[in-house]
């Protein structure tokens, strides 16, 4: 029973933690720099370029980046909301029971954050620049 707490729980922060790589990564590679350029601060943009160069290539693959993103965000949330709730009862101890409910909570804020940094990031890579285009031609 150990072992099963264990290899769940690995998963779930496994899970957890790439869905948050995942959405800060899009938020890194397409939301930032749209936002900075927005602000007028398109030198910025050119100096983190050049001083970050694998960001044009993910920005190439901004839809794949998304849906990779996206995907593992999803994931999270069916772990998180529907998995481990039926797993909690077999995986929590008698000995600490407040062990799972911390553990919980932490993944819960980590989980609520990567979709923050994804709804940012795709407002501002796919929504925003429609908007203004829009409010520009009006």
């Amino acid at each position: 029973m150990n072992t099963v707490t264990t290899a769940t729980a690995k998963r779930s922060a496994v899970l957890n933690y790439f869905s948050l790589f995942t959405s800060f990564s899009t938020l890194l590679c397409c939301a930032l720099p749209s936002l900075l350029v927005l602000f007028g601060l398109g030198a910025s943009v050119a100096s983190m370029l050049s001083f970050m160069p694998w960001l044009v290539t993910l920005s190439r693959h901004k839809p794949w980046t998304f849906a990779v993103s996206g995907i593992l965000i999803a994931l999270s949330f069916v772990n998180m909301y529907y998995v481990s709730p039926r797993m909690r009862a077999k995986q929590c101890s008698a000995d600490d029971p407040s062990a799972c409910g911390e553990a919980s909570k932490l993944s819960k804020v980590l989980l609520w954050i990567s979709a923050g940094i994804y709804a940012i990031g795709v407002f501002v890579a796919y929504v925003l620049g429609p908007i203004l285009a829009r409010l520009d031609n009006s």
